[in-house]
């Protein structure tokens, strides 16, 4: 996990014994010596920067899973926005957006009213197959690509997930296959097949077109 500049990790008392943390220059290696729940952990920036909250847990691995992708944490600050503006007649695409900035866009895009929806010089629409794939776990949730977007060396993918079982389903990260660099759920609860909310969208952010991170 990187983040903009040195951090410390903050463990509580009794994570400590059961997960091993190193900070180097940014980077924060996390290593679970056993199972356990969905713990809070705080990091802080050794610069006088934002506090970062993650809420972390560990499982059992599986052989079948897919290794973790590596994590970047992005800080957007009023000068990076300055640098937006003063550049807006040149070329945006090498400037970087932060994970929850292009979630935004992407979901402001499906579900925002016409003129609500802003304009963002260097992003571009991409193609999507609108086939589904295999993206959950089980087989037991429909997953259609319906929209993406690049950034830059970013690209968000606005998938749509319908519930094809009977009963509820509370959606899981960890159950997605492919490398992403980060999921966000519109709805994290699915009602079952033929109800209203029976289904929702995940914005998908990969360093890579969203058939080759899947």
């Amino acid at each position: 996990m990187h983040f903009p500049d040195s951090v410390s990790v903050g463990l509580p008392q009794g994570l400590t014994p059961l997960l091993r943390s190193q900070s180097i220059n940014g980077t924060v290696y996390l290593l679970a010596r056993q199972p356990f729940e969905t713990t809070r952990v705080m990091v802080r920036s050794e610069t006088e920067g934002p506090i970062f909250v993650l809420d972390i847990s560990a499982q059992p691995a599986d052989p079948e899973s897919h290794p973790l992708p590596d994590v970047q944490i992005l800080v957007e600050t009023p000068q990076a926005v300055g640098a937006v503006q003063a550049e807006s007649n040149g070329d945006l695409r090498s400037l970087p957006w932060g994970y929850v900035a292009l979630t935004r866009f992407a979901a402001q895009q499906l579900y925002a009213p016409t003129r609500l929806i802003p304009s963002q010089p260097g992003v571009v629409a991409m193609p999507v197959n609108a086939e589904p794939v295999d993206l959950v776990v089980g087989s037991k949730i429909e997953a259609v690509p319906v929209a993406a977007w690049k950034a830059g060396l970013q690209y968000v993918t606005a998938v749509k997930l319908i519930n094809r079982t009977r009963k509820a389903v509370v959606l899981d990260p960890r159950e997605l296959r492919g490398a992403w660099l980060a999921a966000t759920f519109q709805h994290n609860r699915l009602l079952p097949a033929g109800s209203e909310a029976d289904s929702t969208v995940v914005y998908l952010l990969s360093d890579r077109p969203f058939d080759v991170a899947l």
